[in-house]
């Protein structure tokens, strides 16, 4: 039995897209292949990693879990959508400052995860950053340096929301 596609249309990074995709397609391959946004990276494919992690509805969600479909209607953010060359999120800038990176296969993951901890709450513990992370998971850090990045993040999104 063969199912038809389906249309889809949802807001990508504040822009409206449409597409018709087969009812299995998931979302992370809607982002990657159709639309070119090829920052939310597939490692595991089974949702363990993290790195695939966009925030959909402003929560985060596991884009090779999630079928394009289920995001119809629903507004997704990638990393594309966080910060320019010329300007970087604070989030970004952060991790950079830190150090928060090395091979920055699985970066993608932890700034939508850090997105999301810091859009509900803007002054996390080590120990929140820690437990809200425990879900990405990366091969070439001993994560305090990520866990630093997401320390100084806070507290440059702090400084810019006070001026």
């Amino acid at each position: 039995m063969t199912v038809a596609p389906l249309p889809v249309t949802l807001t990508v990074n504040g822009e409206t897209v449409s597409g018709v995709v087969e009812p299995r397609r998931t979302l992370a391959e809607f982002l990657r292949q159709d639309l070119g946004l090829t920052g939310t990276h597939l490692a595991c494919e089974h949702g363990v990693c993290g790195s695939c992690t966009v925030l959909v509805d402003g929560a985060t969600a596991r884009s090779c879990l999630m079928l394009a479909v289920q995001a119809d209607g629903r507004a997704v953010q990638t990393v594309e959508g966080v910060g320019t060359i010329e300007h970087l999120h604070p989030v970004q800038q952060g991790f950079y400052e830190q150090h928060g990176f090395q091979c920055g296969f699985c970066t993608p993951g932890f700034v939508m995860t850090t997105m999301a901890l810091l859009a509900s709450n803007n002054a996390p513990s080590e120990a929140e950053i820690r437990e809200a992370l425990s879900g990405n998971l990366c091969r070439c850090t001993g994560y305090q340096s990520i866990v630093d990045g997401v320390l100084c993040a806070a507290r440059l999104m702090r400084a810019e929301t006070a001026e």
